[in-house]
């Protein structure tokens, strides 16, 4: 998952989420971003600490990005940019 973009509808589960995606960016196999329909506080908090760029309510729906779709998240202004058309 390094060095890829997480796309997923939202998280479930405890704060160890949180630790995951804070160890993942310590040992540098974090994504370059996520992207969430919905964040949730577990994942948010994981990549606030993990350093990830993440955003939330995409303007397209996730299921139209399909795997190898290039995408550029920038988790300062909440937008995703990608390469393309999608189906």
């Amino acid at each position: 998952m390094a060095g890829t973009v997480l796309a997923f509808p939202y998280g479930k589960g405890s704060t160890v989420g949180s630790y995951v995606l804070y160890a993942l960016s310590r040992n540098r196999h974090a994504p370059a971003a996520i992207v969430n329909t919905e964040a949730e506080p577990i994942i948010a908090t994981g990549a606030i600490i993990g350093n990830i760029p993440m955003i939330d309510r995409p303007d397209i729906p996730l299921g139209r990005l399909m795997n190898g779709t290039c995408v550029t998240v920038d988790g300062d202004h909440g937008t995703m940019e990608y390469e393309g058309a999608l189906p």
